[in-house]
């Protein structure tokens, strides 16, 4: 399995995507869409871990990103910080915790924040808005010393790639890391 993802980092990767067909049902009784869809083992994984709180997938998502061998000089792991700040458990964080503790890597997971009133960028459909709204909501938000080191940035869903870029530039600009790599649990089938 693997993806590779393009952006202004070193090397990327998504180790699958998160759907393999949609099937469009209709608007609910509150003109919601509705959508069948099929997901792919990890698309599964990372729904159950996310909408239905299944913590034990935790184990079963890292075994499978740990399979991509690409990520060997990592010196730090960096989860890409929630939309929804509201969750008890935090799913990314909780995945790059499990990653970084099986490879005996440092992890921050208050490296980056997205300021409070930012809102959730699923909810924006524009790419260029999205972009805009990250630039303003994303910051550095504890300086530990990451200079010249090697950074894994991990996330769970790639789509457009605006957050992982927007990540990047923050890393390199004012952390001043050697090298930025991605890996996200898996991506859309197309980007938008």
């Amino acid at each position: 399995m693997g993806y590779t993802l393009k952006g202004n980092w070193k090397v990327g990767f998504a180790y699958d995507l998160h759907t393999l067909s949609s099937e469009y049902l209709g608007q609910d009784a509150n003109g919601r869409d509705r959508y069948n869809n099929t997901r792919s083992e990890m698309g599964e994984l990372v729904y159950q871990l996310k909408y239905q709180h299944d913590s034990s997938v935790v184990n079963k998502i890292v075994d499978l990103l740990l399979s991509i061998s690409a990520f060997k000089k990592i010196d730090i792991v960096v989860p890409i910080p929630p939309s929804n700040k509201h969750r008890a458990n935090q799913p990314v964080h909780s995945v790059a915790t499990e990653f970084a503790s099986r490879l005996g890597l440092t992890i921050y997971l208050d490296v980056l924040d997205k300021s409070k009133g930012s809102h959730e960028l699923k909810a924006i459909e524009n790419a260029g808005e999205r972009l805009k709204e990250l630039k303003k909501s994303m910051k550095i938000a504890n300086t530990y010393d990451m200079s010249g080191k090697n950074i894994l940035l991990l996330d769970d869903l790639y789509r457009s790639g605006s957050t992982l870029n927007v990540a990047t530039e923050l890393l390199y600009s004012e952390a001043n890391v050697k090298d930025v790599y991605v890996l996200t649990m898996t991506k859309t089938r197309s980007n938008r």
